[in-house]
Order: C-alpha cells, then structure tokens, then sequence
C-alpha cells in the first residue's frame, strides 16, 4: 500500500490552521483558509472571511464580522467596547471588508449604542499603534500612517492619506482623496481632494501629487482645471463661502467639483465640525 503524500497546495489554502497555544471560541466562525498565529484569543462573536491571517497576539472580541484577504499583525485589538462612558452593554459591531491590513497594536473599538457599527471598507491600510474610537466609517483604499488617533464618529472617505503622529477631533469628516500631512491636528473638516498641514491644521491647497496618481489629468477632461477654479472661488475669492458656493452651482460641475461643492456645502450646516481654516499663504 502506498504511503499518503504530503498534503497538497489546496488543500493547505483551503484549510484552518489554528496555533496550539491560540485561544479560539467553538462558536466563532472561520471560513477556508483562514491561519490564526500563535497566542491569539477570538471570542464567540467572532467571524472571519476566507484567507484571512490573524497574526500572534491579535485579539478579536464582541461582535467582529472580517472580510476575506484581510491580514492582522501582532497585539492588535479588534472590537473591544468602546471608550466611551455612555456605554452600558449595548450589542454593536466592528464590521470591517475585505483585503485590508491592519498591523502591530492598532484597535479599534465597537460602537456605543444598539445595533450601531464601527465599519471599515476594502483595501485600507492601518499602520502600527493607529486607534479608530467607536462609530467611525473609513472607505476605501485609505492609508493611515502610524501612530494616528480617531475620536469617534469620524468619517474617512475613499483614499484619503492621512500622516502619522496626529490626532482627529470627534465627528470630523475627512473628504475623498485628501492629504493630511503628519503631525497636524485635525479638528475640523478635511474638504476632498485638499492638502491640509500644520498645528493648528490649516488648508494649504489641492492635493495635487495624489490628484494625479488617481488619474486626474488637466490635459484629458478638464476636471482637475475646474477643481482648481472651484477651489479657489470656495476658498481664496472674496466671498463667504456660502455665496462662493452659491456662484459655484451655477456653472456646469464635472464630478469632482461637484462633489467638492457638496462636501462643503455640507461641512457649514449645523450641527457639524465646520471646515479647516484655510492658510493665509495657500495659492
């Protein structure tokens, strides 16, 4: 009779492989190919997308619902409750998508109150020791850098960049596209597509090197001229930006101007964080 082989590649990418020493809950559920490394605790409420790697030390607590192709590096926190003193026990979520990486020490924590959601997109990247409070939103294809800290009910829109060593005020919006540069502290609104540095956080300008890399082309459809035009009628004419948004909808808005429109439109009513103050130097 003949020996049996060794396993194939299949087989091992379809497979659960669960660490010895790992502390997995039988009611948590795991999908093919899932690897959890060496002292990681998952609780109950746990569940995993396929092919996901969860590295030594994670923690996975409460309500954790994880896309597929997502990697978690060492002694990060995922759904611990929230650190937020109207807490009382209520059943929320963090739901996080799909291909996202999330290294060593970030947490982020589950929202406050029933049937509310901490929610992250597809394809983020969230570097060492960042923390994400309760009710945050990222999108899409974000990148944090390391050490940055969200308050809660912070939303970040698709492929925003945001530099490390920073912290964002509680309910700030922080626009598609744009760029905060390290160290800034954030405590109004980031308009999309828009650089924003300093200490205070002043608006500098269009994000011009990250319009760019995503396609935006003077040359090919005239979007990023007019995202130009717009920006500087909002913010460098001598208007109110109510008024400058009022001449601004006036015209015929390609996508991205009209989109930015919206946002500050948006940031001004009541109730919200308003916009950053723009620098008195920005061109």
């Amino acid at each position: 009779m003949n020996e049996p082989g060794p396993p194939s590649v299949i087989a091992e990418e379809t497979s659960i492989q669960i660490h010895p020493s790992a502390v997995v809950d039988p009611r948590a559920e795991l999908d093919y190919g899932v690897v959890v490394g060496p002292g990681a605790v998952i609780g109950p409420e746990v569940q995993i997308g396929a092919k996901s790697w969860i590295g030594p030390h994670v923690v996975l607590d409460g309500r954790v619902i994880m896309g597929k192709n997502n990697r978690v590096f060492p002694g990060a926190c995922l759904g611990m409750e929230p650190q937020d003193l109207k807490y009382r026990g209520a059943a929320t979520e963090v739901v996080i998508g799909d291909n996202n990486t999330i290294r060593e020490c970030v947490t982020i924590n589950r929202a406050t109150y029933e049937g509310e959601q901490t929610k992250i997109g597809d394809l983020n990247l969230l570097m060492a020791y960042c923390h994400l409070g309760h009710n945050c939103e990222l999108g899409n294809g974000i990148v944090m850098s390391n050490g940055i800290q969200v308050a809660g009910h912070v939303v970040i829109e698709d492929r925003a960049v945001i530099g490390g060593c920073l912290g964002i005020h509680q309910f700030v919006h922080v626009g598609t596209l744009a760029m905060v540069g390290g160290m800034t502290r954030v405590d109004r609104d980031v308009p999309p597509y828009c650089l924003v540095e300093g200490h205070p956080g002043r608006l500098r300008g269009l994000n011009k090197v990250g319009l760019r890399r995503n396609g935006f082309d003077k040359n090919i459809d005239g979007q990023f001229q007019q995202l130009q035009e717009i920006w500087s009628l909002l913010f460098r004419s001598e208007h109110v930006v109510a008024k400058s948004l009022e001449l601004a909808k006036k015209e015929t808005l390609m996508p991205a101007a009209n989109n930015l429109c919206n946002f500050v439109q948006a940031s001004i009513q009541k109730g919200r964080r308003g916009l950053m103050p723009v620098n008195s130097g920005s061109g």
